[in-house]
């Protein structure tokens, strides 16, 4: 790949990450506010389960979408890790058809759901929901985008490599 192109693409991942820090900070300082409120003033607010969930719900998606590398998500290791390179690529390739039909299929509806509930809105802080379950069809789009690159690869030629859990745990 172009050098150029692998450092716009780490810059993106960089900023990425940075943005599912900032998103995991705002989660615990309402999670702190919360338990603040309640337990030392006995005056409960309920903005903050809301934001809490509200991003929890963005941070699992923006990462699964943007940040989680692909070697890891979760597969089977112990057959995955044992199989040969021409049976991992297979694997992979199938996989990845399996997931662009799938994304694809649901993708329409998906996105007509989303556009339809901005008909209704959060109890506390009013967010719209089309606002809150948008990043669904930014994950779905990531994905989509994600499994096309990598069957594309596998059909090139590039074989995944058979990382074990504990050689990606002890990537930085």
């Amino acid at each position: 790949m172009h050098p150029t192109l692998l450092r716009i693409g780490g810059w993106l991942y960089r900023r990425a990450e940075n943005i599912l820090a900032a998103m995991q900070l705002a989660m615990f300082v309402a999670f702190i506010l919360q338990i603040a409120f309640r337990y030392l003033m006995n005056f409960p607010i309920g903005w903050t389960n809301e934001i809490s969930v509200v991003l929890w719900i963005w941070l699992l998606l923006w990462g699964a979408a943007f940040v989680l590398r692909e070697d890891e998500e979760i597969r089977f290791d112990l057959i995955y890790a044992g199989a040969g390179p021409r049976l991992r690529r297979a694997m992979l390739l199938l996989s990845a058809a399996a997931l662009i039909v799938l994304y694809g299929l649901s993708f329409p509806a998906a996105f007509d759901y989303v556009t339809f509930m901005k008909v209704e809105k959060t109890a506390y802080l009013g967010i719209r929901f089309d606002w809150l379950f948008s990043i669904y069809i930014v994950f779905v789009a990531g994905a989509l985008i994600r499994y096309l690159w990598l069957g594309w690869r596998a059909i090139r030629g590039s074989t995944p490599a058979a990382t074990t859990p504990a050689e990606a745990a002890d990537r930085p």
